[in-house]
């Protein structure tokens, strides 16, 4: 084998394994982001780190740098439920970030052992004996490598998962993103639902000079049920002038426990290539950290049968996701939103 692990995928998952990975591990790491600037893959992300996050920040004993904060932190969210009307405040202590520039960041931090691929797109993973061949385009050539060991790091449209259960089927939607020069006087972030556009929910946040606006919508008729959410929202308040620019990404949303696959045979699956992301809120960099830590453990210690030992340590992590299906069934189910809109628990109230 050329090398003993190859990682597919640097978002917050590849790279936080990429870097807790021990020195003595030969590994590569394929990634679609430049080493750097703006320039080349973009995840659309609204950019919220949650407090789950932020506990693994103190695990992993590290500090965000300022270049990465975006302004204003804000401490509620504004949910808006558009068929009945109602709009609560909820406390909330996300930390507002750029999440290019965390990407970046993160990549930063591996050490210079890891054999990096910048800018590259993986083609095909082939099973060999022994391991797996990998297939991937750099600056326009095609190159092939072996690794003992291949790790699904390359989120909601794995590649990697495709090629492990090709007749696997997770509900997915389409992410539509646009940015617009802020116009609100006061910013805010703001969770919206209505299932008459959409079964799952939308998002607003303020960042910097920018207002962001998003949601999650079914594939057939995205882009028309966006712009219809849009209008809705011009009638309630929002802002939105022309867009400054325009992302679109594919988004997971697991229903049930077999949604979740780890992999076998050699092949891993971390963060959002394994199902890991809460429907409830669709955060994944939380999952994408766990996934990552307890994977690198099993690695780093040579376990003996490694696919099992890491479907067993994330057992609770999918349990954990389970509740978050439960909690993203009664959010999505209008009577039961409106009753919890309407009891004001936890709502605070505007002076």
């Amino acid at each position: 084998m050329d090398y003993d692990i190859a990682i597919i995928g640097l978002g917050p998952a590849g790279a936080t394994l990429a870097r807790l990975l021990k020195p003595e591990l030969n590994v590569i790491a394929l990634d679609k982001k430049h080493a750097c600037g703006t320039d080349g893959f973009n995840k659309p992300c609204g950019g919220l780190l949650a407090t789950d996050s932020q506990r693994a920040f103190i695990r992993f004993n590290l500090n965000l740098p300022t270049e990465i904060l975006a302004n204003p932190q804000i401490f509620s969210v504004k949910t808006l439920d558009l068929q009945t009307n109602l709009i609560r405040n909820y406390q909330r202590t996300y930390i507002n970030f750029d999440r290019h520039k965390f990407d970046l960041w993160q990549k930063s931090l591996i050490a210079k052992h890891v054999d990096i691929r910048h800018n590259t797109l993986c083609k095909k993973i082939e099973r060999i004996i022994d391991g797996y061949q990998v297939t991937f385009v750099e600056n326009n050539q095609e190159k092939v490598i072996t690794a003992k060991y291949v790790v699904g790091a390359d989120g909601a449209d794995s590649m990697v998962r495709r090629m492990r259960y090709p007749n696997h089927n997770i509900r997915q939607y389409i992410a539509i993103q646009q940015w617009f020069a802020e116009a609100h006087s006061v910013p805010f972030y703001s969770c919206i639902f209505d299932n008459t556009l959409t079964n799952c929910y939308a998002w607003s946040i303020s960042k910097d000079d920018y207002f962001i606006f998003g949601g999650a919508f079914p594939k057939k008729e995205a882009n028309q049920k966006f712009e219809q959410l849009k209008q809705k929202l011009a009638q309630n308040g929002f802002t939105f002038g022309a867009p400054i620019k325009t992302e679109k990404c594919h988004v997971i949303y697991p229903q049930r426990w077999r949604d979740f696959h780890v992999g076998n045979e050699r092949i891993f699956l971390i963060g959002e290539a394994a199902g890991f992301i809460s429907a409830s809120s669709l955060e994944g960099i939380s999952y994408a950290f766990d996934s990552a830590e307890i994977l690198s453990r099993i690695l780093n210690d040579n376990t003996k049968n490694p696919n099992k030992a890491y479907y067993q340590k994330t057992i609770k992590l999918r349990i954990k996701l389970l509740s978050k299906i439960i909690k993203a069934k009664i959010l999505t189910t209008p009577l039961l939103r409106r009753i919890i809109m309407k009891s004001n628990i936890a709502h605070i109230k505007n002076i």
